[in-house]
């Protein structure tokens, strides 16, 4: 497993948020790479992001509890709701809301970073890690437009540091025995779970997609069919 860093997961937001925001010149109209939802979907859930991790920010700025959703439902219709709106609202509110997101991060100081929040699954972390969250978001949900990125546009070290993130997550749940192997990229993680072990190796970018449901097709190294995975998050 390799160590990320905050000053890694600052880059990265910044290189997906760029990323993100080309995708979406595509438009909003038309289905993305998530079941059930167009790229207007998309384009609202991580502008909805923004604005929630936001409200951490604002938790570890001034102590004050400012939960990311006032509730599931109030989260899933705030969706809905956005990716209807017209192509300049919806893009305005993405803007506004990376950039307010951004700002309101340079304002942070060192003390407060380490200030405990608590996520929308319920899990307390310290305000250091909500940079991390916002990568994970920008630069999988670019892919998820389909819209011309792939794994293989994203930084190789932050799919590293994806990989360990998504497996971690994974070995403590229920779901398969899996060992991941990315030869080229000298890695491999192991899934502890039920039934024989199935070996499923690649690249680094094939690692990544199987292991966030992102892989269409996903095979083992004999050529099996690989393992479904449960939802990751």
């Amino acid at each position: 497993m390799t160590r990320r860093t905050f000053d890694d997961s600052r880059r990265w937001t910044r290189l997906g948020t760029e990323l993100f925001l080309k995708a979406t010149e595509a438009g909003q109209d038309g289905p993305s790479a998530l079941p059930g939802w167009s790229r207007g979907h998309v384009i609202a859930h991580v502008a909805a992001n923004a604005d929630a991790l936001g409200n951490l920010v604002h938790w570890a700025a001034t102590g004050e509890p400012t939960p990311m959703y006032s509730s599931p439902e109030e989260r899933a219709a705030g969706i809905e709701s956005g990716a209807r709106l017209p192509a300049a609202e919806l893009t305005a509110w993405l803007r506004r809301s990376a950039d307010a997101l951004a700002a309101s991060m340079d304002a942070l100081d060192e003390p407060r970073w380490r200030a405990p929040v608590v996520t929308a699954q319920g899990r307390t972390v310290p305000a250091s890690e909500l940079p991390w969250m916002r990568a994970r978001e920008v630069c999988v949900h670019a892919v998820d437009l389909a819209a011309d990125v792939s794994f293989a546009d994203l930084p190789t070290d932050f799919l590293t540091a994806l990989c360990d993130d998504v497996a971690a997550k994974r070995a403590a749940a229920p779901g398969p025995a899996v060992t991941l192997r990315a030869p080229s990229a000298r890695a491999a993680w192991k899934l502890p779970g039920h039934g024989e072990t199935a070996l499923v190796a690649g690249e680094l970018t094939d690692i990544a997609a199987y292991l966030t449901g992102r892989s269409a097709d996903p095979h083992t190294a004999d050529g099996a069919p690989a393992p479904p995975l449960g939802a990751w998050l």
